[in-house]
């Protein structure tokens, strides 16, 4: 009886392995990942409905805001277009504040019972001095400048 042998595959029975071209370096991978991970932190913090929250506006073109008569005492107007919001806590005192609320940068609705309102979490702002009366929100709103001439409101 004969027994064949079977003998082990040599380099040159083995099949080549398929053409990849050059290898990135361990350099190339980690840098790659990094830009990824970098554009996915620009696209999350890009332009969005939320705005970054806590910012003073801007402000728009100088020019008249409003006349004092249409801001109610004890009340306030938000002007959504030059991103403030503009209070008159007792008679003949204008103060303004940014419109964008602190807790996470949604624009203010609407100023009722004494509080600048922010609808997307519910922080209430006092009309005084733009204090937190009810979070979420952390920090006060900031205060903008305007200046009151006659019966004339303009951003400062």
């Amino acid at each position: 009886m004969t027994v064949s042998q079977e003998s082990a595959p040599t380099a040159a029975q083995e099949p080549a392995p398929p053409e990849r071209g050059p290898r990135p370096s361990r350099r190339t991978v980690v840098a790659a990942a990094g830009a990824v991970g970098l554009a996915a932190a620009l696209v999350a913090c890009g332009d969005s409905e939320e705005p970054k929250a806590g910012t003073a506006p801007t402000g728009g073109a100088k020019g008249e805001l409003a006349k004092t008569s249409d801001i109610p005492e004890g009340g306030g107007k938000v002007f959504k277009d030059q991103g403030v919001v503009v209070t008159q806590p007792s008679a003949g005192e204008f103060k303004a504040f940014s419109a964008e609320c602190t807790h996470k940068g949604c624009p203010v609705k609407d100023v009722a019972d004494g509080t600048i309102n922010c609808v997307c979490h519910g922080s209430k702002y006092d009309v005084a001095d733009g204090s937190v009366k009810d979070g979420p929100a952390p920090r006060p709103l900031p205060a903008a400048k305007i200046t009151v001439t006659g019966d004339s409101i303009q951003l400062a």
